[in-house]
């Protein structure tokens, strides 16, 4: 049974769960879950836990991603990208470089942003997207967001590509939007690639095509260990009675362990699962991989 974390280059043109669900057949319909959505214009990273790695999906989830696209100027469309009808015109005037950086340099740092009525939020049951193919407009409330490092890197008579660090929920095309409305012009997305997820920047990624050629010939896919997302949190090991009782749901006293906090446990059968610290010392489990508790039960 595979277990652990895929990074995949979503090709453009399929969803997010159609290319998961594509990777469950090349898995034998494997549990699997992918971890921040791309819209179908975009390509770029796609990290899929598979199996009991589903279980460290919302430690990535939490990460910034990195993503390099392209702001066409002069054109605003009803979806924020390419794939909208056009809902605005103007001309683009002659942009000098340093212009266009001063109003970039504004976006670093802590903001708010409202989410876009072409996405997947959901209002009532109903995602926001089929609420806006409907012609319905809802009130969205502003969430808190971070640039973290906003590039230029090309500046083109009537585009921008640019790169961004950024925190989750970050919507690359309502900052777009935002980025052309600040130069005085309407705008949208026009190509987008996600570059990476934290903390997997510079992993390679495999591609649908990849994957299939590995299986063709009996080969497995490269996998990253669960923990591999986790190297934000202190690592505790424990002897191995200590992995057991907490493997039956039990709290342990551990010496030497931050307090308060959550960290990551290993046992003599490797990584076992997340688990929080109180006060006392005491580690409480939280989420445990099945298959390391079944390896230590047999026991």
């Amino acid at each position: 049974m595979a277990c652990g974390i895929l990074l995949l280059d979503k090709p453009r043109g399929l969803s997010s769960n159609a290319a998961l669900q594509r990777v469950r057949g090349l898995f034998g319909r494997e549990k699997a879950g992918h971890v921040g959505s791309l819209d179908p214009l975009a390509t770029g990273m796609l990290p899929i836990c598979l199996g009991e790695a589903t279980k460290v999906a919302g430690e990535i989830l939490a990460g910034r991603k990195c993503y390099r696209f392209t702001v066409a100027l002069g054109t605003r469309t009803a979806t924020g990208d390419a794939e909208g009808a056009v809902i605005e015109h103007a001309a683009v005037p002659r942009l000098e470089r340093a212009q266009v950086e001063a109003v970039l340099a504004r976006f670093i740092g802590t903001g708010r942003q409202v989410p876009p009525m072409y996405s997947a939020l959901k209002r009532d049951g109903q995602p926001l997207y089929r609420l806006a193919r409907a012609g319905v407009t809802v009130e969205r409330a502003a969430r808190d967001i971070e640039i973290s490092a906003l590039r230029l890197l090309t500046l083109g008579e009537s585009s921008l590509e640019l790169e961004v660090l950024c925190s989750k929920g970050t919507y690359v095309r309502v900052l777009a939007e935002d980025m052309a409305a600040a130069l005085g012009l309407p705008g949208h997305v026009s190509a987008l690639r996600r570059e990476y997820v934290e903390p997997f920047a510079g992993e390679p990624m495999q591609t649908l095509e990849s994957l299939a050629s590995l299986g063709a010939r009996g080969q497995e896919a490269p996998l990253l260990r669960a923990d591999a997302a986790l190297g934000h949190l202190a690592a505790v090991h424990l002897a191995a009675d200590e992995a057991r009782r907490v493997c039956q749901g039990q709290a342990v006293m551990v010496a030497s362990v931050p307090r308060g906090t959550r960290v990551r446990l290993y046992g003599e059968t490797g990584f076992l699962g997340i688990a929080e610290t109180d006060a006392s010392g005491a580690v409480h489990p939280r989420r445990l991989l099945r298959l390391a508790a079944g390896e230590l039960s047999e026991r």
